[in-house]
């Protein structure tokens, strides 16, 4: 699939900023081919050949159909999520407030009793937001904007969130963890498909990683080998 993604490329980088004008010298183009096609009478051979010209016909929409569904349709669908955030979902007393339960009178012992050590299950670890970015496109084509945050939610455990987020969508699109700034490289972490095109979500990373070596969160096409977006993460200080 390399040469789809330099193709892709091409258009998104070289030819997406001049699409007004191609597109207008493309559609003067193709009623410039059919004002010939029509002067040399090809239509009427066309015609005559009823049988060759429809199994023509029935060829090339069996392979243009198939194609511009996966490769052009994702561009105009979207999809909505939005999950709640880790730093929502924290309580800082272990108790619920959905019990409206009014408890009963009882009889209050005034004697002093000694207050007991706090143990390690009676402790709470607040969620703590460690590194931050914003997303990005990658030029003019691969729209994307919101935030990225690393979220500690238990000692060395984190989650990647993405907030008032939105991407251009495309095929086979996954979330990553990188080792550069700048987008993909090497030793990167999947963290799985992209889950919707705008919204907020989480993504477990796995237990043990060490989020310090990671410098970026990027949308990458695996199909094309194609940087959609990436956020710098910068740690909170």
């Amino acid at each position: 699939m390399t040469i789809f993604g330099d193709l892709e490329r091409f258009v998104a980088e070289d030819l997406y900023p001049y699409r007004i004008p191609i597109t207008i010298g493309l559609l003067l183009g193709i009623a410039a081919a059919f004002a010939f096609a029509y002067r040399m009478g090809w239509h009427m051979v066309a015609w005559r050949h009823k049988l060759v010209t429809g199994i023509a016909a029935v060829a090339v929409l069996a392979v243009a159909i198939p194609a511009g569904d996966y490769f052009l349709s994702p561009l105009w669908e979207r999809s909505f999520l939005e999950e709640e955030s880790p730093l929502a979902m924290a309580t800082t007393d272990g108790v619920s407030r959905d019990d409206d339960t009014v408890p009963t009178a009882t009889p209050v012992d005034l004697s002093p009793t000694p207050t007991p050590a706090p143990t390690p299950a009676d402790e709470t670890t607040e969620p703590l937001v460690t590194h931050e970015g914003e997303f990005e496109g990658t030029d003019d084509f691969h729209f994307a904007r919101g935030k990225a945050l690393l979220i500690e939610t238990a000692p060395d455990v984190y989650v990647l969130r993405v907030e008032e987020f939105s991407v251009r969508n495309g095929p086979d699109l996954f979330v990553y963890l990188s080792p550069s700034a700048e987008g993909y490289a090497d030793g990167f972490i999947d963290l799985g498909g992209l889950k919707a095109t705008d919204g907020a979500f989480n993504y477990d990373i796995p237990a043990g990683t060490d989020v310090s070596q990671y410098k970026s969160a990027i949308v990458w096409c695996k199909a094309f080998s194609v940087l959609f977006a990436v956020a710098p993460l910068a740690q909170v200080q």
